[in-house]
């Protein structure tokens, strides 16, 4: 995919992330999650194959993203809080295609971006929880529903678990070195009801239903992977 310019609400032009940048992301997150620690992959074949797709994933821990970019079948674009972009973090995490959000207003720029990523036939990436927490997919923010109905895009929940593990001394806030770390992809699903409507009402509903797909995949992750029902509280945020 190339990085097209696209109009956004404000009729400003909106460079598309680049497809090339989001694999070669996904080529640096596989070294890195295979070598520091043990990723256990299970259902990637679920992903789509081709087409657009969104990514629900439960956040517990910074590692999540890269987590997912390196093991996932295709390369990913994630929605992620400008507060990361900081120094040389930002023109790299911008050059591996990765969608730069203001979390504090309606960014009409990453919005932009992130359907600009779907109507290319991409993947998209999103913590739908909004912030690290639980992990658990309790609290969900309407722009998964959003972006999914605006788009017709199916969701693949992907649940990681071992990420928020107790941290050595050496990587402080981290999973153990070379420990296990689950990824675990489930059944993709439409958020909307066929209607094709995005009113306020339809949204919400559709938040409830994702819901109900996100909680019951972890639930079956934690089963199949055998890891404990609660994934253990974050050593920050």
């Amino acid at each position: 995919m190339r990085r097209h310019p696209r109009r956004g609400e404000a009729g400003r032009q909106v460079t598309a992330p680049s497809e090339r940048g989001a694999e070669i992301g996904r080529r640096i997150g596989v070294g890195l999650m295979y070598g520091l620690w043990k990723p256990r992959v299970l259902g990637a074949w679920k992903v789509p194959a081709t087409g657009p797709a969104i990514l629900a994933v439960n956040h517990s821990h910074n590692i999540d993203g890269p987590m997912v970019m390196g093991v996932a079948p295709r390369p990913t674009h994630f929605l992620i809080k400008k507060e990361a972009f900081i120094g040389p973090l930002d023109p790299f995490l911008l050059g591996i295609g990765q969608v730069k959000v203001d979390r504090t207003t309606t960014d009409r720029t990453a919005i932009t971006q992130a359907l600009g990523v779907l109507s290319a036939g991409g993947v998209l990436g999103i913590f739908p929880e909004g912030t690290r927490g639980e992990g658990d997919f309790a609290s969900l923010r309407a722009g998964l529903a959003y972006f999914a109905v605006r788009s017709g895009a199916p969701i693949v929940p992907v649940a990681v678990l071992g990420s928020s593990g107790k941290s050595s001394r050496l990587t402080k806030g981290l999973p153990p070195l070379r420990s296990r770390v689950d990824v675990v992809f489930g059944d993709p699903f439409e958020a909307g009801d066929g209607s094709g409507r995005r009113t306020r009402k339809a949204l919400d509903e559709a938040t409830t239903r994702i819901q109900k797909q996100l909680s019951a995949h972890l639930d079956h992750a934690r089963r199949l992977t055998g890891r404990p029902e609660t994934a253990g509280r974050p050593t920050g945020h």
